[in-house]
């Protein structure tokens, strides 16, 4: 089989990031009930304070998120999270980073980019009837992400005959439906989606396979930051997952992902400084 040659930089609206070495994405949730903080900064002051505190220690991109995507999270209309996220965008736009927005309501993804945000990070993979629209008619990077069923109960029974090929096979074929639509790939992420509708062993898998993904050719994101997986292996709440979380993201990094999206950037960046430290001296 003949893969397309690996993306080496992403064109992200108003940046062009290089991909030669991996990318922190700062995450900034603007929901009141976001596992990994509790809401602590579910107001757009607090968002945009916490934004710019991730940036100031070395977030590459920031990842604006208004709705929660957490196992049993209910959806949020479209105009709830516009008005959660929109403000912070507008105030940010600024901040010297490439904005992304996590939403998978196209609606809410043209608003966004009319205001100055340069990605968009789809956790429903551009399905939603006209978001590959919104994304043709842009200059927008884009993520989409592998998820079983939708986040209220993608978690009850996930089940795969073959986890990573399946996972590689969709992911596969929504980048080829960007391509047709007129999206070039040096726009377009993928994401395995670790921890959605996906078990432990599920997660595991798809970490240690990466490079397989990372193999056809598109910029592989990877988000493994306190989530449920590190909780099981570790006996650690949300709060004190950092640990596991680092070694999760060091061991996707070893494997070809090209971004991370984390909660704790200075940390994060101190951990990649030394594996890159290490890497290079060999």
């Amino acid at each position: 089989m003949n893969l397309p040659s690996p993306v080496r930089r992403l064109v992200c609206g108003r940046f062009t990031l290089s991909l030669d070495r991996p990318l922190v994405m700062g995450v900034v949730n603007v929901t009141p009930d976001s596992f990994s903080d509790g809401g602590r900064h579910d107001t757009i002051v607090a968002a945009i304070a916490h934004a710019r505190r991730l940036v100031a220690e070395g977030a590459d991109l920031l990842d604006i998120g208004g709705e929660s995507t957490r196992p049993g999270a209910a959806p949020v209309a479209p105009d709830e999270e516009l008005a959660r996220v929109a403000p912070v965008v507008e105030a940010l736009t600024d901040c010297g980073v490439p904005l992304s927005v996590d939403t998978r309501h196209p609606r809410t993804m043209r608003a966004v980019l009319e205001r100055g945000a340069d990605m968009i990070n789809d956790v429903g993979a551009m399905r939603a009837p006209g978001a590959i629209d919104v994304i043709r008619e842009s200059v927008c990077g884009v993520c989409v992400m592998h998820m079983q069923g939708e986040p209220a109960t993608m978690q009850q029974a996930p089940a795969y005959t073959e986890v990573v090929s399946e996972v590689e096979e969709f992911l596969c074929e929504r980048v080829d439906a960007l391509v047709a639509a007129g999206v070039s790939r040096d726009r377009v992420v993928v994401d395995p989606g670790i921890g959605f509708g996906k078990t432990l062993r599920h997660n595991l898998l798809l970490i240690e396979a990466l490079d397989e993904l990372a193999a056809a050719g598109q910029p592989v994101l990877v988000g493994v930051s306190r989530k449920s997986m590190i909780g099981e292996l570790t006996g650690r709440s949300a709060d004190r997952r950092l640990a596991g979380s680092l070694a999760a993201m060091l061991a996707a990094v070893a494997r070809g992902a090209a971004i991370v999206r984390v909660h704790d950037v200075a940390e994060t960046r101190d951990a990649l400084r030394v594996w890159q430290a290490i890497d290079a001296a060999q």
